[in-house]
């Protein structure tokens, strides 16, 4: 079964996206990414 990475809000914490986690790979993902809560564009973060 695959890892899911999971992506919250800088904003308003909310959790809005999940991708396929890579084999190996210990940079944290940061992506701007629309959010639906603060109806904008933010930065979101992998959370643990």
């Amino acid at each position: 079964m695959a890892k899911k990475v999971v992506l919250n809000c800088e904003k308003c914490g909310s959790r809005n996206y999940t991708f396929p986690a890579k084999e190996g790979s210990t940079v944290r993902l940061e992506l701007k990414k629309f959010c639906s809560h603060c109806n904008e564009h933010t930065m979101h973060k992998q959370t643990l």
